[in-house]
């Protein structure tokens, strides 16, 4: 027992760690990113490559001076990018990262903790972040930043409605809210990409709009609201602002590998590992490797379409959410159920 809790504190702070360095080059591959799109060199000076880049972008972040407006909620105004961050970080400790792996003598799931209720846990986690957003623009007391936090709020509300019917259905198609036997259903067969294609679609649609990200970033717009409902916040209250954005995207990039494209597993992972004779602690690490990757590839997906869709406007957004996503998610709930019934699944 006490090996296993310490396995589970050991977990708990890679993940912290691994959280914070992949949002850390997040910041990077962005701008390195749109460089590219856009012809350009990107950050090169600091270290090799411009590898060092993060590092000095958050020694600048630290070292900036504080400053929190006097017409400010203080109070509310410190506790908002604090949520924000605190929320952002609890929903990892339910992915499942990887298989199975021994230690000690004893064998442990890559999962810090697999609640039957997974689902809901995520849902109500990340709800809670829209909290901080709210708060830090109502604390602000400037009108920008309380115009950017109304948008965020009433766009997250929105589309988390789209994004849980989304769900629905694919909870119907695997009979569980657990997030490690939804990855472990895809271990041996199709991943629910392959019954879930338009489940997927209204997810990842979701997604952006739950990230704030462009073509759905009206919070923050820049060309409208300054900086939206950070405007008043500089120093590391902007970093944790910045930094829960792209801790975000990393975990719901996690949650749509992990929902739709198999987690941890990957086509005859059975196999190679039999053909190479790879150790049980060698196949999870190798899995890890492959989920990382799908995740990488969903960053990138995220930036490559900042950079590429111009945002919409505000009456759009909010005409997409409630006429389009939400009628094709229940649409996919009852197509969902018909092929169930058909196929013996549903009494």
């Amino acid at each position: 027992m006490e090996n296993y809790y310490l396995f589970k504190i050991i977990l708990v702070i890679a993940l912290f760690v691994v959280s914070l360095v992949v949002a850390m080059y997040s910041t990077f591959a962005e701008r390195k990113i749109s460089a590219l799109m856009q012809d350009r060199l990107g950050p090169n000076r600091a270290g090799p490559f411009g590898l060092l880049q993060p590092l000095a972008d958050g020694i600048k972040m630290f070292m900036k001076e504080e400053i929190i407006p006097n017409v400010s909620n203080k109070t509310l105004f410190i506790l908002g990018p604090c949520l924000a961050m605190t929320t952002a970080l609890m929903a990892g400790v339910l992915i499942p990262w990887g298989g199975k792996i021994e230690l000690w003598g004893e064998t442990f799931n890559l999962q810090v903790a697999d609640l039957n209720i997974g689902v809901l846990y995520i849902f109500g986690v990340t709800s809670l972040g829209v909290y901080g957003i709210m708060i830090g623009g109502w604390a602000s007391n400037n009108k920008y930043s309380l115009m950017g936090a109304i948008r965020a709020s009433a766009q997250m509300i929105s589309y988390e409605i789209a994004m849980g019917l989304a769900i629905i259905a694919l909870i119907m198609t695997t009979g569980t809210m657990s997030l490690g036997e939804i990855a472990a259903q895809q271990d041996a067969g199709w991943a629910n990409i392959v019954y879930q294609p338009l489940g997927f679609l209204i997810f990842l649609i979701c997604a952006f709009a739950e990230l704030n990200r462009a073509p759905f970033d009206m919070p923050e717009s820049e060309s409208e609201l300054i900086g939206g409902y950070h405007t008043e916040y500089s120093s590391m209250k902007l970093g944790l602002f910045l930094f829960a954005e792209y801790i975000n995207m990393f975990i719901s990039s996690a949650v749509i590998v992990t929902f739709y494209f198999g987690g941890y597993n990957f086509p005859f992972q059975n196999e190679i590992n039999e053909a190479l004779g790879l150790s049980t602690n060698m196949a999870t690490a190798l899995g890890t490797l492959v989920m990382f990757g799908k995740i990488f590839f969903f960053i990138f997906f995220f930036m490559w379409i900042r950079w590429t869709l111009p945002r919409f406007r505000y009456d759009q957004l909010m005409r997409l959410g409630w006429k389009s996503l939400i009628p094709l998610a229940i649409l996919n709930i009852l197509i969902t159920g018909v092929v169930m019934w058909m196929n013996g699944k549903l009494n």
